[in-house]
């Protein structure tokens, strides 16, 4: 049996047994489905090592629940250090707009995200958000035209209800109008 072969096999017969093993742990099953995904991705960084155990599943378990208890650590750690900062700040702008605009760049491609949101949210200059994403200006500004003109078609807002029966919409979301 071939390493991708026995993880597969491994997975499949063990990944829900685990699951609910880790979420008696960590009281949290989207904590627990994450901790054993990450056992099952180590096992995938070294399948030979899986081969040469008597008990593979004992191995991910155990590593599922040290990676548990280390984000139980860090995240104890986060909570203590935010605590001492005090109260988080408040979000300043909640206008129905401002969220539109913020629920569109999340369905953008993450280069044109990343590049919209640290020139325009963060007021970054194009040289400072080539340096912070590691590309170079030419690249920046072309994910910010590309961007941009895909914003401006996510934003648009077309009020259908009273448009003349030749207006119609293709299943691409694309607005025809008929002559």
């Amino acid at each position: 049996m071939s390493d991708d072969d026995l993880i597969a096999e491994l997975y499949a017969g063990s990944f829900r047994r685990l699951v609910v093993q880790l979420y008696a742990v960590t009281g949290d099953l989207h904590e627990a489905q994450e901790a054993v995904q990450e056992a099952f991705t180590r096992a995938l960084m070294r399948p030979g090592r899986m081969a040469g155990l008597d008990k593979p599943e004992a191995w991910l378990r155990r590593v599922a629940v040290n990676v548990a208890r280390s984000r139980y650590r860090r995240r104890r750690l986060l909570e203590t250090l935010l605590h001492r900062l005090g109260p988080p700040p408040e979000v300043a702008d909640r206008s129905p707009e401002h969220l539109a605009l913020l629920a569109a760049l999340r369905k953008l491609p993450p280069g044109q995200r990343h590049a919209l949101a640290l020139h325009y949210l963060a007021d970054l200059p194009v040289e400072e958000v080539a340096t912070t994403l590691g590309v170079s200006s030419g690249t920046v500004k072309s994910r910010l035209s590309r961007g941009r003109r895909a914003l401006a078609r996510l934003l648009v807002d077309v009020d259908l209800s009273d448009a003349a029966p030749d207006v119609t919409v293709t299943s691409l979301g694309r607005i025809n109008v008929g002559a």
